[in-house]
């Protein structure tokens, strides 16, 4: 199979679904234009490894898997279940390296278990707890099997954060994420190498807007001294999130708000899902032979992983304009 990694988003999300699709079908596939819109086209090093970690584990091989290539060609071969370790380098994004292999890990005839090096919590990435409180809680309910544990917390531009998952065979069931009745919003903030305030104006931040727009809070906070200095906050509520990254300049306060704000703005529209659950859940529900959510935007994202996903599996997906500012989708 031929796929044109420019379509639609065309950034990694092409390349990790259709890799991770490829392995559990046995369909080879050759991705062209890799990121061909992007300032830095090509292969970075976190999908490098993200590539080489899944062909690792299920006895692949690929070709043109190197920094810069706009071309890859993967022909899967047997899931495997086992031990491995796999360091992305710096702070590359363990959750979207998770994202390229947990489709393809749950078909392993055993346990897999990973211990995964590099960030937790850094840019264009869901966080590391975002993955666990929100994507894996939801995956759980389809009868995904897994858990995470996070060791150390990696941030840009240091990383050398580490996180082991375990992930065991697991058959997925029809779920329909059609209304988010959560109304207890619980989270993590946290910093490295930083005064012990900073996470704590963080959380004190996000709890106050919580508060004033009538939701309830449960924040706690870490205070750690790891290999890479940040922090950053993330919040949930059932099947919605809100993250935010604390950077050079940016008062810790406003990193809680806009954690607040971020799912202040789900949770007010009862959508099953955030809006970046909702591309997370395409190749899940296309494997679980069905189910459907309800999500508030439709982004480019879930376009193209529909696109992808409906490639590897015979499923057509539908979207509908409820009418009411939210959608939904359904297989």
């Amino acid at each position: 199979m031929k796929l044109d990694g420019s379509y639609g988003e065309g950034g990694g999300q092409i390349l990790r679904t259709a890799v991770a699709l490829s392995a559990v079908t046995g369909t080879p596939v050759e991705i062209e234009n890799i990121r061909k819109g992007r300032p830095n086209p090509g292969l970075s090093a976190q999908h490098v490894k993200a590539v080489e970690g899944l062909a690792r584990i299920c006895d692949s091989q690929v070709t043109g898997c190197h920094l810069n290539s706009t071309k890859l060609v993967f022909t899967p071969g047997k899931i495997n279940s086992g031990n491995y370790e796999v360091d992305i380098g710096t702070a590359g994004s363990i959750s979207l390296f998770l994202q390229c292999l947990m489709p393809a890990l749950m078909h392993a005839p055993g346990t897999v278990r990973l211990k995964i090096t590099g960030g937790t919590d850094v840019q264009w990435s869901p966080s590391i707890d975002y993955l666990k409180f929100v994507t894996l809680l939801a995956l759980k309910k389809m009868g995904y099997k897994a858990d995470l544990n996070m060791i150390t917390r990696g941030y840009y531009p240091r990383g050398g954060g580490c996180v082991e998952a375990t992930i065991d065979p697991s058959s997925l069931n029809h779920i329909d994420f059609d209304l988010n009745n959560c109304s207890l919003v619980e989270g993590i903030s946290h910093s490295s190498r930083l005064p012990a305030h900073v996470s704590e104006r963080q959380a004190g931040s996000a709890g106050k807007c919580l508060h004033e727009n009538g939701f309830g809070s449960k924040i706690t906070t870490e205070v750690n001294d790891h290999h890479s200095t940040g922090s950053a906050i993330t919040l949930w509520c059932g099947a919605a999130g809100g993250i935010a990254l604390g950077k050079q300049g940016l008062k810790a306060e406003k990193v809680g708000e806009i954690a607040a704000n971020a799912i202040i703005d789900e949770l007010r529209s009862r959508a099953g899902v955030d809006e970046f659950l909702a591309d997370q859940l395409i190749p899940y529900m296309a494997l679980a032979g069905g189910g459907s959510f309800t999500t508030r935007l439709i982004s480019s994202h879930t376009k193209t992983n529909i696109w992808v996903t409906e490639q590897f599996l015979p499923v057509k997906f539908k979207i509908e304009d409820m009418g009411t500012g939210l959608f939904r989708v359904w297989v």
